[in-house]
């Protein structure tokens, strides 16, 4: 692949995404390449917040029922939008709570110990915060984390086998928890081989979406997928703590939640006030309280986009964009001590690069002083997430020529070699 600035222009030219750069606020000063953990704003999504804060100004109460977007009908018609991007039925999707809130809540659904079965399967790459949940879901049933939570082991730090995980699968496996990308190395798990996998052995399976949903098209349906969940603030481009959204597959609806609430009444039922609870015949039964409105609000706009670009179309840029980058790393950068540490083929590759560097910390930091955004994962990683709605070739291209004048000159050796307090 060729590596010159003429090059990277060319491939900006052909590229049929472009036009939708002009709808994120982007600075000209700054190439921001951690939109994997914090998406940029979009004007859509700024138009939709002020739709939303109209209605509140106008309607008041009758905010809930009346208006362009009613809000008690809001968490649903949010769920429609994002069903596929995740490959799903619209009714098997609901926008409503946080990535643990809703893991909690799916947990407490269908994690279900018996004498025979009374184990969770996880892995020991996964974000802490999941099996922080799935060890007190645990702790709520009386069984010990230690015992009870067993971790499927990496056998480079990096990555995972597909082999090993279904090694793991025993007969006292009730429940699994894997993410579909893992958030360090970018690693895309074989998620329907693995629920074929774990439904031969009779266990239900279900997957963490942050580091997927609005990256990579998924078949949740299609590969009878039992639930997954996510945030909506990396490649949705939500916003900061935007709610989050969960699937449920059809064959569970009618299932009771495991923690109910107001909201996971039928619509028709919900304001009858009876202590008795009639679940919502879909998704939507998973809820748990009231819609965060103004959080959900700019995923209107947000989604709206990618229903215009298509998961394939962004799936299809998001590949070439992380393959260019990888080959300027390897043609620029090979004096450096860099290691390419994520999945180079393009059926496991996620979203993101992840470099390795024993000066990692520093040189991010060098980085941000060029107005350069990466993200430090600990101890020693480097993220580069050029995201297909807003980044550029070019973009790509002046990262990797700023990143070798930092390690040509050591810039990065005026800056201490650890994180900041967020990473």
């Amino acid at each position: 692949m060729k590596t010159d600035k003429d090059f990277a222009l060319q491939l900006d030219q052909q590229d049929d995404l472009r036009a939708y750069r002009n709808e994120f606020y982007i600075s000209n000063e700054t190439i921001y390449l951690d939109g994997n953990s914090l998406g940029l704003l979009s004007k859509r999504a700024e138009n939709a917040v002020q739709t939303i804060m109209n209605s509140w100004k106008n309607y008041g109460i009758d905010g809930w029922t009346e208006g362009k977007h009613p809000w008690y009908y809001l968490s649903e018609q949010l769920g429609e939008l994002s069903a596929p991007l995740i490959g799903a039925n619209p009714d098997e999707v609901i926008i409503t709570g946080s990535t643990t809130t809703n893991l909690h809540q799916l947990v407490a659904t269908f994690f279900k110990p018996t004498e025979k079965r009374y184990k969770i399967l996880a892995d020991e790459l996964n974000f802490p915060s999941d099996i922080y949940a799935l060890k007190s879901q645990l702790q709520l049933k009386g069984l010990d984390p230690k015992e009870h939570l067993i971790q499927v082991k990496s056998q480079n730090g990096n990555t995972l086998e597909t082999k090993d995980i279904v090694e793991m699968m025993q007969d006292d496996v009730a429940l699994i928890v894997l993410p579909s990308i893992l958030y360090r190395s970018g690693q895309i798990l074989d998620m329907q081989t693995l629920t074929k996998e774990a439904h031969k052995r009779n266990i239900m399976i279900g997957f963490d979406l942050c580091h997927s949903i609005g990256s990579i098209p998924h078949k949740l349906t299609e590969w009878d997928v039992d639930f997954a969940f996510w945030c909506t603030y990396k490649h949705l481009n939500g916003g900061p703590g935007s709610v989050g959204g969960l699937y449920v597959n059809n064959k569970h609806f009618g299932k009771e939640p495991g923690l109910a609430g107001w909201f996971s009444s039928a619509k028709d039922k919900q304001f009858d006030m009876e202590h008795t609870l009639t679940p919502a015949a879909n998704a939507g039964a998973y809820q748990i309280g009231t819609p965060h409105v103004l959080s959900t609000a700019p995923l209107l706009g947000s989604l709206e986009i990618f229903d215009a670009a298509g998961i394939d179309r962004i799936r299809n840029k998001s590949l070439q964009l992380t393959h260019y980058l990888m080959a300027l790393i390897e043609s620029e950068l090979a004096d450096y001590d860099f290691t390419i540490a994520n999945p180079r083929d393009d059926k496991t590759r996620g979203g993101h690069v992840f470099l390795e560097h024993p000066e990692a910390a520093r040189i991010c930091k060098a980085l941000k002083a060029e107005n350069i955004i990466p993200d430090f994962r600990n101890p020693n990683g480097i993220r580069l997430a050029p995201v297909a709605l807003y980044n550029t070739f070019e973009e790509v291209w002046q990262t990797v020529q700023v990143l070798k004048t930092i390690m040509t000159e050591e810039r990065y050796k005026k800056y201490e070699n650890k994180r900041g307090v967020i990473a």
